[in-house]
């Protein structure tokens, strides 16, 4: 008897050793999955891969991207909130996030993910191919003034930063324009120089190597101040439509909510290792990404403000319409 229970009592410490030791193993011990929401080769994809290039430098694993595209995002956004809560899948969240709710589009928001930081924002581009009759932003103004509806404008989805920058340039000026979605950034390029749509909008970072290629001619910048890649492009003030709080695009990684603490903390600091990498500082501001960093919590406060200021932009574009 006394046998059997010293084997019992034996049993249970080897078992609760090994539990302890699987809660306590090392973290990361295997390479990390990161969603990216969006097609290959578009503006989020380039970013997300050039910012993970050197992960195992800073985190001692890999760190594989994975496209999940469709419904604006939605699709791939979803699916990292979904993922076990284990830090070994992360993903790259955007500014669509900021408004599904408001357009009624999918219940999500930033609430529903442990927020890794807030690593970019980018501001948009008004564009059209280097053969087009407009010249300038007044140009295709003028013209869409005369013709309503009849301009064609690719965006990379209904509610978007990009197309509701221009929406709000285009409400100032009194002016109706065709908007045609696409699926990403990737997709929009390949109709304007296809001559599929006469207009993009879409970040200027995503431009930036059909403007060094001169294929296509950039009318204006959604912005403030103008891109010191971009010296030449005026800022949509500059070009005659002043706006005063022009509506920046936006990417951050997250990770599913649960993620354990110690394991965040360790994502965390992995993250911002990857974002001080001056290998990866000068790739993406070749590129003509804007870089920023914002912790998890003014991650939050800022994704809070953001959600505020879309709800007005959506309402003067019709495409209020929020989950209860």
């Amino acid at each position: 008897m006394l046998k059997k229970t010293l084997l019992t009592a034996a049993s249970a410490a080897i078992a609760f050793g090994l539990t302890l030791g699987g809660a306590n193993a090392a973290f990361p011990e295997k390479d990390i999955t990161l969603i990216v929401p969006w097609g290959a080769g578009g503006g989020t994809d380039v970013f997300s891969r050039i910012l993970v290039k050197n992960a195992k430098q800073h985190l001692g694993v890999n760190i594989n991207v994975v496209n999940k595209t469709g419904a604006m995002g939605a699709t791939g956004m979803g699916e990292i909130a979904q993922a076990r809560p284990d830090g070994y899948t992360i993903g790259t969240i955007t500014f669509q996030l900021s408004a599904y709710r408001n357009q009624g589009l999918a219940p999500l928001s930033y609430r529903d993910y442990s927020l890794i930081g807030l690593i970019n924002q980018s501001a948009g581009a008004i564009s059209v191919r280097t053969d087009s009759q407009f010249k300038d932003l007044k140009s295709m103004m003028d013209y869409a003034k005369a013709n309503p509806g009849v301009l064609t404008a690719g965006h990379s989805g209904a509610g978007g930063g990009w197309h509701l920058a221009l929406a709000s340039a285009a409400l100032k000026a009194d002016v109706k324009l065709n908007y045609v979605p696409f699926d990403g950034a990737a997709p929009t390029r390949t109709a304007l120089l296809g001559g599929h749509i006469a207009i993009a909008t879409s970040g200027i970072d995503e431009m930036i190597e059909f403007y060094k290629d001169k294929k296509v001619r950039i009318l204006a910048i959604n912005a403030l101040e103008r891109h010191a890649l971009f010296p030449d492009v005026p800022t949509v003030a500059e070009a005659g439509y002043p706006i005063e709080q022009p509506i920046m695009d936006w990417r951050g990684l997250a990770a599913p909510k649960g993620v354990p603490a110690d394991r965040m903390k360790i994502l965390i600091e992995g993250i911002k290792k990857c974002f001080d990498d001056p290998e990866f500082q000068k790739a993406a501001t070749e590129k003509g990404f804007l870089l920023t960093w914002k912790g998890p919590q003014d991650f939050e406060k800022f994704l809070d403000g953001m959600e505020k200021t879309l709800a007005e932009s959506l309402k003067a574009v019709d495409l209020y319409n929020p989950i209860k």
